[in-house]
């Protein structure tokens, strides 16, 4: 069983006026004017932080935004901590941590992934994307026993903090996974969980051929501004020896969209973008700038191996990612995953 959700954008917001009526936690409990999630989860649960696990047992009705509590919504509570149950439309009602180990007895798996991410994931692409359909198969075949649902949350900054971070959905894709051995300290290394790699993809820079870069020397680097879209990875800048943001070599210049970082660059206001080869690729074609756009030649700025994520502050996060694991590894033995890829790639090649 899965659910399919779609979703513009998140703004995390606790803040608003107002105090929970004190009712013992388990069954319902119906919003009061201007109460926040945080106000219910301290006067229902004694702990404000406890917020995200109202909004995650109540995704259905209030979406991907804790912004979206009215008064008068009827949120379901369950039981945590202890608490007890057996309140009105909670009878039978038991308490449960968010997930059940290794995933055997607890409620969905909730997946997260943005659009405009060509040709990997967009809700207006055939099956959403390659990689959505490699994950939607994935998954299907892995078959946890309560289900699963992709949420389509298009800020992409939000994903790991507080979206992953504070377990409202349990892992997420398509992210890059750095090199840990290299660079341990990285935000990716300390924070997240991977999956096995499901796809590679390379990373380059994009100029205006009449204002070419010197990429092979940090002298020819020196004082540049390179666009990258908001929620990128940025750890690429730092590896194989560059240092280009922590030695201040570049300015890194983040943008709404891959679009905006291109109107910018052929505005002039910055000397180029970093992109995957196959977005970038898509978009100079879309926005009709390819006469001007073009990739520096030589060597990529990085080779991303593309996964699945898990914060690792979230409880089951290993669990999840072995759930999928186990589904990848099905796919690829049955030449499902080999179909998905056949047959997006013959589209991007034909756009080529």
């Amino acid at each position: 069983m899965r659910t399919i959700f779609l979703v513009c954008l998140v703004v995390i917001c606790v803040g608003g006026f107002g105090r929970a009526r004190a009712e013992a936690c388990g069954g319902g409990y119906t919003v009061k004017p201007g109460e926040t999630l945080s106000q219910i989860a301290e006067a229902q649960y004694g702990d404000a932080a406890l917020w995200s696990r109202i909004h995650r047992d109540n995704l259905e009705q209030l979406g991907e935004s804790p912004d979206t509590l009215r008064a008068g919504m009827r949120l379901r509570l369950r039981c945590v901590k202890g608490g007890r149950a057996g309140l009105p439309d909670g009878a039978g009602m038991a308490v449960a941590p968010a997930m059940a180990a290794a995933r055997g007895g607890a409620g969905r798996i909730d997946i997260l992934t943005a659009g405009d991410f060509w040709p990997f994931t967009d809700p207006a692409l055939p099956g959403g994307g390659l990689l959505a359909e490699v994950v939607q198969a994935a998954m299907e075949a892995a078959d946890p026993g309560h289900g699963f649902a992709i949420h389509w949350v298009n800020d992409r900054a939000a994903h790991h903090e507080p979206l992953l971070s504070n377990a409202l959905l349990d892992m997420g894709f398509p992210w890059a996974r750095p090199d840990c051995a290299v660079e341990p300290g990285s935000y990716g290394c300390e924070t997240l969980v991977f999956s096995s790699p499901f796809f590679e993809v390379l990373v380059l820079l994009f100029t205006d051929k009449g204002r070419p870069l010197d990429v092979e020397s940090t002298t020819g680097m020196q004082g540049k501004t390179l666009c990258r879209p908001s929620g990128y990875s940025t750890y690429i800048f730092d590896q194989d020896g560059r240092n280009w943001l922590r030695d201040k070599v570049i300015t890194l210049e983040v943008a709404a969209s891959p679009e905006a970082c291109f109107h910018l660059l052929t505005g002039g206001q910055v000397d180029g973008v970093v992109l995957n080869e196959f977005l970038g690729h898509h978009k100079i074609k879309t926005l009709g700038i390819a006469d001007r756009i073009a990739p520096v030649p030589g060597a990529p700025i990085s080779v991303d191996t593309l996964h699945m994520v898990a914060h690792k502050a979230h409880p089951e996060g290993k669990s999840v990612l072995d759930v999928f694991d186990a589904g990848l590894a099905k796919i690829r033995t049955d030449g499902t995953y080999q179909g998905i890829l056949d047959e997006h790639m013959t589209r991007v090649w034909e756009e080529y």
